[in-house]
């Protein structure tokens, strides 16, 4: 007892400092460290890179910021390029090695179909499902290949004739609705010294849009559908097709489009069009935003909007046109990856964006949403006004031929602008490559 009150109280003493000293150190101990997020750099690359594209990269580079913002892991990469060397060389040849970017901007139709063909496009049948986001598009026909989606517009557009009401007032002409008419409106216009249609070939394409719009208005739809099938009973050496080159040979000659087209930028070509040197215009819907003169501030009043002309009166004049530009992903992403460029893509097609690409970047959204056609200014209202009122459209050659056949097209119209290459042989030319391309395609055994 007495070593009890010598000692226990020392023991006693003892052990409950060493339970406080045990009870501070737990209090103390630094927390278990949270494991990081990894981090993921997405690659996009885009083709935004003309005056006319700077309010469509501005949305598209807003909604990457805001992304980072939510995911300060993810690092995303914009990287812009040329779009003919983008779509007719660079991704070509990233697609045969496997290494495109991991988000890209490009265009449905048989541009994707080699693509998904080979797997190198991520199919996004089942995000749409998983989203409810494919009923809320307009139309998915041009990024759809064996029943899968690979790809997804955000835009649509269509391809009209611009023309200069104040000068078709002072020169006391119509609208043309037909080729006759239009070409005595040629004839008029040249004989006041302005020229007929600005064109900017600089890029060759825009050249196309005439050459695609007098084939079909020759031959109607459905002789390139066949061409573009690969079916061996038709050839694009035919007679409405030689007679529809000549109608552009002619036009050539008689100098129906601006001097030295082939070496004009798309911007110099409106610039003659916006300055009253050019009466009309023809070209995308996006080029509208660009549709403006400082000496003259009421320009874009002035500007109608009409369809090519029929072959014939009463005949029916379909509207190059449709859902084509939009954004694809790699399919070889890990899954960190393609969960974020996933996300990143939802983000993109919201009512917002769309709303915003309407209002700020004059596109016709690819997507069903309400907007005031009276606040995008009157030539995008005229625009989509002639889209709802024509009761057929096309999708313009340049989407619906292979990208090989294709590049063949348009350096067969580059020539002939040039006064190099006369019709009959631009034809012949475009059918070598026709056949070589299908011959190649059978010869492949898919992967």
């Amino acid at each position: 007892m007495r070593w009890f009150w010598n000692w226990g109280w020392i023991v006693g003493y003892t052990a409950l400092l060493a339970l406080a000293v045990v009870w501070v150190t737990v209090q103390n101990q630094e927390p278990i460290e949270e494991k990081q997020p990894e981090k993921i750099t997405l690659t996009f690359r885009h083709f935004w890179n003309k005056e006319h594209d700077r309010p469509v990269l501005a949305i598209f580079e807003s909604v990457v910021r805001s992304f980072e913002k939510e995911h300060p892991n993810i690092k995303v990469n914009f990287e812009s390029i040329d779009q003919t060397i983008h779509r007719e060389q660079k991704l070509k040849s990233e697609m045969v090695t496997g290494t495109p970017p991991d988000m890209f901007v490009l265009f449905g139709g048989a541009e994707i179909m080699p693509y998904a063909r080979s797997n190198r496009l991520m199919d996004l049948t089942d995000f749409l499902q998983e989203t409810s986001l494919r009923e809320q598009f307009k139309d998915l026909h041009h990024w759809t290949f064996d029943n899968r989606i690979y790809g997804l517009p955000f835009e649509g557009h269509a391809e009209p004739i611009y023309y200069n009401r104040a000068i078709f007032r002072q020169l006391n002409l119509n609208p043309p609705t037909t080729l006759q008419e239009m070409n005595e409106v040629i004839s008029v216009l040249q004989a006041n010294d302005i020229i007929p249609f600005a064109l900017g070939n600089e890029d060759r394409w825009p050249a196309g849009i005439f050459a695609h719009y007098f084939m079909d208005r020759y031959a109607g739809p459905e002789l390139i559908d066949q061409l573009v099938e690969g079916d061996d009973q038709v050839s694009f050496v035919n007679e409405p097709y030689l007679e529809a080159f000549e109608q552009l040979e002619t036009w050539i000659s008689v100098g129906a489009f601006s001097p030295n087209a082939n070496s004009l930028s798309t911007e110099e070509a409106i610039a003659q069009f916006t300055e009253g040197k050019a009466a009309m215009y023809l070209n995308g819907s996006w080029d509208i935003t660009l549709f403006r003169n400082e000496d003259h501030p009421d320009f874009q009043s002035e500007v109608g909007v009409i369809p090519f002309p029929s072959l014939l009166p009463g005949e029916e004049r379909s509207l190059a046109g449709g859902y084509t530009i939009g954004i694809g992903l790699s399919s070889d992403l890990d899954e960190p990856k393609r969960q974020a460029a996933l996300e990143l893509l939802g983000m993109f097609y919201t009512p917002e964006v769309q709303t915003r690409l309407v209002y700020e970047g004059l596109r016709v959204p690819s997507m069903k949403i309400a907007y005031d056609s009276n606040k995008t200014g009157p030539v995008f209202a005229q625009v989509t006004e002639l889209m709802e009122a024509s009761s057929s459209t096309f999708l313009p050659y340049d989407n619906k031929l292979s990208p090989e056949v294709n590049r063949l097209f348009l350096k067969v119209i580059e020539d002939m602008i040039g006064g190099r290459t006369q019709a009959a042989d631009a034809l012949e030319q475009i059918q070598k490559s026709s056949v070589q391309d299908w011959q190649l395609r059978r010869n492949t055994v898919p992967e």
